[in-house]
């Protein structure tokens, strides 16, 4: 059962070791020990510095001395994204830094790589620097865990995919509209056997592509059960090896939708090795570097990344400036870029 949303509480005082020291009947001495992990603690003493820190919702101050050096802030934001490897990823960092640059804010980035433990660490790591604000792309099950943070007032903007369990503003593209319109184009071509290959179904991305897809196929009473549906794509490698063998089976799509773009990469090297790549349309969600450069180009659905960065700070700075209107999403457009790969009409069509 998932978290129910929670509204945004009056801000709370932040814990502090002394209130840790007296909820554990220990000095605070004894508490920088546990928060260091240096030796000489009892594992009782232990036990009962760690259950007062999580029941206090403590979390250590790396740099106090210089925290209140400017009005009680410390001009610091962090920024959780999909992956460093991911061209989009990198749009978004750079769009929020000019943004927080202009403001006189330093960023601290991390990367999710679509593993739940690495999005608690990196949250952790950014409250622990006190950062002002968090600009977060999740997939944890739950967000919940940073109800207690946002009582405290630290403001929160979800990027790409929102929140679960808690109420945040949220920036996110045109994943259902994006996909609904490239399915679309292939359906006009008169295209009827479409393949959708995706990443991972928990991805909330990734279902809203599928939705999109699937949505308009059936609008064009095409069956949903007879199109190809290959997910679990982690990367451009599985990719390859899952377009080399649909598109080399009994019953081969004549277009590809792919979901996102190191997959769109992976179906490229496939039809081009296969010699396919002027008979079988493909369109892509997201923009391919170079995509422009092949023969024949690349047609996407284009994202508009640095719009979402800048969305994304945007909203984060005027919760800092005190707006405290109800939380809200802001959906980016997507667009069509034409190039050739998706305007292939199926053979003998």
């Amino acid at each position: 059962m998932s978290d129910s949303i929670s509204t945004p509480q009056k801000p709370q005082r932040r814990a502090t070791m002394r209130d840790v020291a007296r909820l554990a009947g220990v000095g605070m001495k004894t508490v920088s020990r546990v928060i260091n992990s240096e030796p000489n603690v009892s594992a009782t003493t232990l036990a009962r510095v760690e259950d007062a820190i999580a029941r206090l919702n403590y979390e250590p101050d790396v740099h106090a001395g210089s925290l209140r050096r400017t009005g009680g802030l410390t001009r610091t934001i962090g920024l959780l994204v999909g992956s460093v490897a991911n061209p989009f990823s990198g749009s978004i960092h750079r769009a929020v830094e000019d943004v927080a640059t202009e403001r006189g804010f330093a960023v601290f980035a991390s990367s999710l790589d679509e593993d739940p433990s690495r999005e608690r660490v990196a949250v952790s790591a950014f409250l622990q620097r006190r950062v002002d604000g968090l600009i977060l792309t999740r997939i944890g099950p739950s967000q919940g865990y940073l109800l207690p943070e946002q009582q405290h007032g630290t403001p929160l903007v979800f990027v790409d995919r929102p929140a679960v369990g808690i109420d945040a503003d949220t920036v996110v593209s045109d994943n259902v509209g994006g996909s609904a319109l490239a399915t679309r184009r292939l359906l006009d071509l008169g295209h009827r056997r479409i393949a959708f290959l995706g990443d991972r179904p928990d991805i909330w991305t990734m279902g809203q592509r599928r939705q999109g897809f699937l949505e308009e196929l059936g609008r064009a009473g095409v069956s949903t059960n007879d199109a190809p549906v290959i997910d679990h794509l982690e990367d451009e490698v599985q990719t390859y090896r899952a377009a080399t063998a649909l598109l080399s089976g009994p019953h081969p799509p004549s277009a590809i939708f792919s979901s996102q773009n190191l997959i769109t990469i992976g179906v490229i090297r496939a039809l081009r090795d296969l010699g396919l790549q002027r008979r079988v349309a493909l369109i892509g969600f997201d923009d391919v570097p170079m995509a422009d450069l092949l023969e024949p180009g690349i047609s996407v659905v284009a994202q508009d990344p640095e719009a979402i960065g800048a969305a994304a700070a945007r909203h984060l700075f005027a919760r800092l400036d005190g707006d405290e209107e109800p939380s809200h999403t802001t959906v980016i457009p997507t667009r069509f870029i034409e190039r050739g790969s998706g305007e292939i009409a199926p053979v003998g069509g």
